[in-house]
């Protein structure tokens, strides 16, 4: 009995002890969220250390992975973002802006064209943007070249490449495996599936990558030589080995002889520049005044919520069912468009789509929520950002007009399906299977022993009726026949300037070409207030949002290395996006409509865990 007593107390006091942490947890979160203030703002340079990448819209934080030191890098929000430097403009607190690069992950031409396009209007307002980096890339470069100063770290360079790069290819990979992939498309430009099938490009794909990269290469050239004449960019895209050489092996010098540059100097100059700007401060870091980004967007930027014109983002990958932000759940995204639409108090919508596409299903519900809306008269404009393709042009076809960027990525009207099946692998490990049919289709699509041709002849009838009401869905909304469509379809991908030549698109224009174009067709005169649609985070999310450091100042993190070490995580982390991408889309809907080209234009992705990666990757690790 005693025995029985003191285990009893054993649990008591365990019961006890888990409601006193409970509660201390309790009060001391809400003390924090009662305490929490946003820094007040003074005057000063305001700070753009930018630590990670430009997004349509961030994906929700996971204050568990953040906690235990894996959060990744940061994701900004493109729209609040431009609207920070937008609102310094005109702020007499602001002295200068400081572009801190260092850290910066890119985001996509189009984005980053937004972007530029805000500094400018920064700069001749008369505001002084000074750009810093150890290392440029194509997409830090793209940036800094619409600064005022652009300064460089004596040990640093300007590598610029242009777009390119490898695929991952799977075949060899899978045969070894044992695991076969049943493919099932149409479009010959369809590429989506090649890397499960073949073990290098196919000459369609290298076609239309090839176009798809010049076209990008081509805008990212004219916005830089547009913000940055003096620049020799050609001479040293194509011989950067030579300029070097003729700085006596110097890199940053032969930057700085080329024109893009303006001062090669360490960051305490770079600082000390920022002091005679903004006004020196000894007793903050770096010794001169600043403004934090996040701070400052806290103070300034204050997103309408009344406005006569709805907002609604179709940012991600797109999946069936709810999903949290930086992926486009179908009714995730369906059920806010309705709610606006329910409230009466929308005369338009814009629907700003960044999406490589994904699940039919999910793409078809967006569209459908809005076509309800044009019903009840409400006009519908798309403004397509980095990527609008597949399934993300999908969505687009319910607009009554379409604005996109000469680098958006769009079109690749195709679809296609993939099965995984594992005889092989499970001959490989000596296991049978089989079992009893009462139809041809019982069991079916047999993932042990393959499916049969009854399966695979019914799965290829789906992805071709499908491609027939994608077909026919864009011939409708652009006023062309099904040939036409399909004579420029079959899975090929378009640059902006093409797709508005074959009539994809109506015009180019960001955002607010497509808000002003949603008023006219509303006849709002020349009201322009939005309400943004936007999903609510998480409580998790929003927690761990309100008590991140948010200090982006370019003194805080000065963890800079060498140039050559910036690029050279470009191979991990393509590589690490490769497996990750064949997860997506072996582990996804059977039927998609994804674009897999659309990597070149979209953001650098978070970073990705090789143990995240699901059975492909415990696949592989079997096989070492």
């Amino acid at each position: 009995m005693k025995f029985v007593r003191g285990v009893w107390q054993l649990l008591v006091g365990i019961k006890d002890a888990l409601v006193l942490i409970f509660m201390l947890l309790f009060f001391g979160t809400l003390y924090a969220i009662l305490s929490h203030r946003a820094a007040p703002v003074g005057d000063g340079v305001l700070d753009v250390a930018l630590k990670g990448s430009i997004v349509e819209q961030p994906a929700e934080s996971d204050p568990v992975a953040a906690f235990g030191g894996s959060a990744g890098p940061r994701q900004y929000s493109l729209r609040q973002l431009r609207a920070a430097l937008l609102a310094a403009k005109n702020d007499n607190r602001v002295k200068a802006v400081a572009l801190d690069l260092d850290n910066f992950m890119g985001g996509g031409q189009a984005a980053l064209h937004d972007v530029g396009g805000a500094l400018d209007q920064l700069r001749r307002a008369g505001k002084p943007v000074v750009a810093y980096a150890t290392a440029y890339t194509d997409s830090s470069y793209q940036l800094a070249a619409h600064a005022s100063e652009v300064w460089l770290n004596p040990l640093g360079t300007v590598a610029l490449a242009g777009p390119g790069g490898n695929n991952l290819y799977f075949k060899g990979l899978m045969d070894k495996l044992g695991v076969t992939a049943n493919v099932y498309r149409v479009g010959a430009f369809k590429s989506a599936v090649e890397p499960y099938i073949r073990s290098d490009m196919s000459p369609e794909a290298r076609e239309n990558a090839q176009a798809l990269a010049a076209n990008l290469l081509e805008a990212w050239r004219e916005d830089v030589h547009t913000a940055r004449p003096k620049a020799a960019i050609d001479p040293y895209l194509q011989n950067m080995a030579g300029a070097v050489t003729a700085a006596n092996g110097d890199f940053a010098q032969a930057a700085l002889r080329s024109g893009l540059v303006d001062k090669v100097g360490e960051r305490q100059q770079f600082e000390a520049r920022l002091a005679e700007l903004g006004g020196a401060a000894a007793k903050e870091r770096g010794g001169y005044k600043h403004i934090s980004l996040a701070a400052y967007a806290a103070d300034k930027v204050h997103e309408d919520r009344n406005g006569p014109i709805g907002i609604v983002t179709v940012a991600g990958t797109i999946v069936d069912g709810k999903a949290p932000l930086g992926t486009a759940g179908g009714d995730s995204i369906a059920n806010v468009i309705e709610k606006g639409v329910r409230s009466g108090k929308l005369k338009a919508l814009v629907v700003r789509i960044d999406s490589p596409g994904g699940s039919v299903t999910g793409s078809e519900r967006i569209r459908q929520a809005l076509l309800q809306a044009k019903a009840k008269g409400i006009p519908v404009v798309a403004s397509m950002g980095n990527v609008a393709a597949s399934g993300g042009y999908w969505v687009s076809t319910a607009a009554s007009q379409v604005y996109a960027e000469p680098s958006t990525i769009t079109g690749s009207i195709g679809v296609f399906a993939v099965l995984p099946s594992f005889q092989g692998t499970l001959q490989k490990l000596g296991v049978g299977a089989d079992g009893v049919k009462t139809t041809p289709q019982s069991g079916e699509p047999d993932l042990l022993k393959g499916p049969s041709p009854q399966a695979s002849q019914l799965l290829q009838m789906g992805v071709n009726s499908i491609y027939a009401r994608f077909i026919g869905i864009v011939a409708k909304a652009r006023g062309k026949t099904p040939e036409q469509i399909n004579a420029i379809a079959g899975g090929r991908v378009w640059p902006g300037g093409p797709a508005k030549q074959l009539g994809l698109v109506d015009g180019f224009g960001s955002m607010d070409e497509a808000i002003a174009k949603a008023a006219e067709l509303a006849k709002l005169g020349d009201e322009r207030g939005v309400t943004y649609l936007d999903r609510p985070k998480s409580w998790k999310s929003a927690f761990y949002s309100m008590l991140r450091d948010d200090d982006d100042s370019s003194a805080s993190d000065a963890n800079e290395t060498d140039g050559f070490a910036t690029l050279g995580g470009r191979g991990s982390a393509e590589l690490l996006a490769g497996l990750s991408q064949a997860r997506e889309v072996l582990s996804g809907p059977t039927i998609q409509v994804r674009c897999l080209e659309c990597a070149a234009a979209a953001p650098a992705p978070a970073t990705i865990k090789a143990e995240n990666l699901g059975w492909f990757a415990k696949l592989v690790s079997w096989l070492g």
